[in-house]
């Protein structure tokens, strides 16, 4: 059998429907569909030099690779690189195909060092650190039950404190991105980010077609958003938090867990049936808060290193 390795083509409906098909299949706590395939692909910024892989046998794309540069680090030659494979499609070289042109791509663009995440198995960690790549820490999807969980009920609001939704900021969302950049200078990261850029921000997170402004809750303290939840959902009946955080002067109140709640109980009520959501496997506040919520690990991931030159 002969696989070939392509890039993704732009415009193309049968390859982003295939490749959100492939990573769906892989991932299935993660959202993806054709339109924000082939929306990451149109508004990626130049300086990411973003281009998506696809392997294919025979015609039929059996493995995806997620390749480019990470821009808004300030430090140089960092770089991207996640494949994922067909599970029935595995052992025939998609995946070392798939490696290999990625890495050629990153070193003609001057990466230093790439960064891959890996579901956590003995043949995909075998598959990292036999092309010389070193774990450095995991984290875990957590699913909830919607349809059948039951969730903690609505707590009161304290005083001082409002909930909004997103869609309240539809027409001035520089707040949320404030609270956004704050909150993201605490999340686990193996690599430095400048989050100042708000025209980025407003296209890679305000517009992006998974994320729900409905579903995304703002908790307000005398009118300032001082903690929030942003919701994606697919378009069918899955929903996921992305972010819960809480601005640093306004800490230890129980202001994200309020947030999120009011968020989970909107998405049952519209009729999604399974929450998704992602933590650092070190980050034990946000397990428990999420154990609180009923949330149970589905999979575990690992994410691996490899230095050049």
């Amino acid at each position: 059998m002969t696989v070939i390795v392509r890039e993704l083509r732009r415009g193309d409906p049968a390859d982003a429907a295939g490749f959100a098909r492939l990573r769906h299949q892989a991932l299935p706590f993660m959202l993806f569909t054709a339109e924000s395939v082939a929306y990451d692909l149109e508004r990626a910024r130049p300086d990411s030099h973003y281009r998506p892989l696809l392997a294919e046998e025979h015609g039929a794309l059996i493995g995806t690779a997620q390749v480019g540069l990470v821009h808004d680090s300030p430090e140089p030659g960092q770089a991207e690189v996640n494949i994922y494979v067909h599970l029935e499609r595995t052992g025939r070289g998609a995946g070392s195909r798939l490696a290999r042109a990625a890495e050629q791509q990153l070193v003609a663009l001057g990466a230093t060092r790439l960064h891959s995440w890996v579901l956590d198995s003995p043949a995909n960690r075998a598959f990292a650190e036999q092309r010389g790549y070193r774990a450095v820490r995991s984290a875990h999807f957590l699913r909830l039950d919607l349809a059948n969980g039951t969730l903690p009920p609505l707590q009161p609001q304290p005083p001082g404190v409002e909930l909004r939704t997103g869609a309240d900021f539809a027409d001035d969302p520089r707040p949320l991105f404030r609270l956004d950049a704050a909150t993201l200078l605490d999340e686990p990261s193996d690599i430095d980010r400048e989050f100042t850029d708000y025209e980025a921000w407003l296209t890679e997170t305000w517009r992006h077609p998974l994320l729900s402004h409905e579903l995304t809750s703002v908790a307000l303290v005398d009118g300032r958003p001082a903690a929030f939840s942003a919701a994606r959902t697919d378009g069918g009946t899955r929903y996921a938090t992305v972010m819960t955080g809480t601005d640093r002067a306004f800490r230890d109140r129980g202001l994200a867990k309020l947030a999120k709640n009011h968020s989970l109980h909107r998405a049952r009520a519209a009729g999604f049936t399974d929450a998704f959501t992602g933590n650092d496997a070190g980050n034990e506040p946000m397990l428990a808060i999420n154990k609180w919520f009923g949330y149970e690990i589905c999979a575990t991931e690992v994410k691996y290193v490899r230095d050049l030159g």
